[in-house]
């Protein structure tokens, strides 16, 4: 157990990256009560967005350069497609049977994954992602990578400025109303197709970022990177209590931490050898949600109307 901040650290970073994604999959539904299965590819979308950014740039071009352009086109890439898929994919299917937006979303991730595979034809194998640089932050009791502490700045930094302006904007007022009531909000003026792609875009910046962010961790990104990190960010979501903007964040950390647990020292566990590493931390997880909704089936923030946005 030596070892056991350094995990804590880790399963704490995974986390803070499932919550960022998860955010995008959270708003959507708390607004439109849709269940935006692409979410995954614009994430990965606003990971090659970052990538071409940095390869546009000038052979040497310092870090403290590329990666605030890097996190500008990748988030505008990925809000973008994110605009798009709601103008052209969802908006003409709203009000219609529950089971066509869940199908065209299914079909649009595919072929989002298809449209970046010819974008790159590399993409079919991992393209190296540029990385940070620099030596570990040690705090003594943890040794800290410029990638984790990446993360531990931009999720708390994306949730705050998303609390005050759902908290204090009238545009994040009118995402409570629209969540609690559309009918009614619209009949007090509120422009819900705008809000609606408000919601989209907000959420596929913070899947831009986390994008980012799991490209320096892994130091590559790759066309389908989006399916089990979005798979992943939809168990948080749920897990923390879907529509629930909070819920998203906690239900990421806790699914981080557990996994990164789980994947450290369920080995140790007599009996239970053949079960540790990480080609089980898939399964983890799912089975970490699983007790989890047994006992609480509305996650574990529930999910309170006039926080959804």
């Amino acid at each position: 157990m030596q070892d056991l901040p350094d995990q804590l650290a880790n399963g704490l970073a995974l986390g803070a990256l499932y919550g960022l994604i998860a955010i995008g999959y959270t708003m959507v539904y708390g607004i439109v009560q849709l269940i935006n299965f692409a979410h995954g590819e614009i994430f990965m979308i606003g990971g090659f967005g970052a990538l071409t950014a940095y390869l546009w740039l000038p052979d040497g071009t310092g870090m403290a350069v590329a990666l605030p352009l890097m996190i500008l086109l990748g988030v505008v890439c990925a809000v973008l497609v994110a605009i798009g898929a709601e103008r052209f994919a969802y908006r003409p299917l709203r009000g219609g049977p529950r089971l066509s937006p869940l199908i065209t979303a299914i079909g649009l991730s595919l072929a989002l994954q298809q449209a970046v595979w010819a974008f790159y034809p590399e993409a079919k194998k991992a393209r190296p992602f540029p990385q940070l640089g620099g030596g570990d932050l040690d705090l003594g009791f943890v040794a800290l990578s410029r990638e984790d502490l990446f993360i531990f700045v931009s999720a708390p930094v994306c949730m705050l400025a998303l609390g005050l302006f759902v908290a204090k904007t009238r545009t994040g007022r009118a995402m409570q109303a629209t969540s609690q009531d559309p009918d009614t909000a619209k009949l007090m003026g509120v422009n819900t197709d705008r809000i609606i792609v408000t919601a989209f875009a907000i959420g596929a910046a913070f899947a831009a970022v986390a994008a980012i962010a799991q490209g320096f961790k892994t130091g590559e990104v790759n066309f389908r990177m989006g399916f089990i990190a979005g798979l992943k960010a939809f168990t948080a979501a749920v897990l923390g209590g879907i529509g629930n903007i909070y819920g998203a964040m906690v239900g990421g950390l806790v699914l981080g931490v557990g996994e990164a647990m789980a994947t450290a020292y369920i080995g140790d566990v007599p009996g239970l050898e053949q079960f540790g590493g990480g080609s089980w931390k898939d399964v983890w997880a799912f089975i970490l949600l699983i007790l989890v909704l047994l006992v609480r089936p509305q996650g574990i923030l529930g999910e309170r109307l006039a926080d959804r946005a």
